[in-house]
């Protein structure tokens, strides 16, 4: 046996061993190393949310803020703690909850598509155009007072809100997503001989529904805001009504946990919109590999 052939053996047998013990590996060593890269991840990516908690911390202990107004973080917690303990807290995130999910998907179902069709059909969406522009430039916190005189101070005023504060961006975002379409797009659809239902739901949807979530995500974000206005106004349970009561009554670690918990409801709100984004539109990820 010739020395070449010799040194290929011996790199053939030294590539065996080296393969040996990765595939000796076991499942649980590859999801630790896994779960400990995604820890190492979330860490540097929240090192200036944990800044921030840190010197929220350490700025009232210190007496560079006067703790009274400024509670230390984990007083916070402490206070969020008793009000789950009581009930309290989950009665109050249970009826936000309840009122912004309630608002949102109507909202979603009404006006996503009145806006595909007013985005597609040209004469409707200059019957409607000068309407939309009006009430889109009204606040909704402006028309407050009178959605409780016309409808009261029950549900049905706080679910209305919701609904009116979600319409524009659902709307506007839609009707552009509609109109942004590529034209090449669908000119080479009806060239191929795509119906308009088929060219709608082949070409028109799709392409839209990157914008389309935009407003969807806008939307959610509109809806928090206004439904803790409202439940500040006239409510007798919910996160708004938590923040505004715990003012009164000078419970300020309270206040600001009511606070964290609208926060933390919006963001998981926004995370699962985006894995429902994700999961509706898999193509684009599949294009951008």
């Amino acid at each position: 046996m010739s020395s070449l052939e010799m040194l290929t053996l011996l790199e053939l047998a030294h590539g065996r061993r080296d393969e040996h013990p990765a595939a000796a590996r076991s499942p649980l060593v590859s999801a630790a190393r896994a779960a400990t890269r995604g820890l190492a991840a979330f860490g540097r990516r929240s090192l200036l949310l944990i800044a921030l908690l840190a010197i929220w911390e350490a700025a009232p202990r210190l007496g560079l803020i006067d703790a009274v107004f400024l509670p230390p973080f984990s007083d916070v917690i402490a206070a969020g703690w008793q009000l789950a303990q009581t009930g309290e807290l989950y009665d109050d995130a249970s009826a936000s909850l309840l009122r912004a999910l309630s608002g949102f998907l109507v909202s979603v179902v009404l006006f996503v598509p009145l806006g595909l069709a007013v985005g597609w059909y040209t004469r409707l969406g200059d019957l409607l155009n000068q309407f939309i522009e009006i009430c889109r430039n009204t606040a909704p916190l402006a028309l407050l007072p009178v959605f409780i005189l016309l409808l009261g101070i029950g549900e049905l005023s706080k679910v209305t809100m919701v609904v009116y504060s979600c319409a524009w961006p659902l709307l506007l975002n839609t009707i552009a997503a509609v109109k942004q379409v590529d034209p090449l797009l669908i000119k080479s659809a009806r060239t191929m001989g795509a119906t308009p239902q088929q060219l709608f739901r082949k070409v028109i949807l799709p392409a839209a529904l990157p914008t389309i979530f935009v407003g969807i995500r806008l939307a959610s974000a509109s809806a928090m805001l206004v439904l803790v206005a409202s439940e500040m106004v006239g409510a007798k349970a919910g996160l708004g009504y938590l923040i505004i009561n715990s003012q009164y009554s000078f419970l300020i670690p309270q206040m600001y946990f009511g606070i964290i918990g609208i926060t933390v409801i919006g963001l998981a709100f926004n995370a699962a919109l985006e894995a429902v984004e994700r999961r509706l539109m898999r193509w684009k990820a599949q294009v951008s590999a």
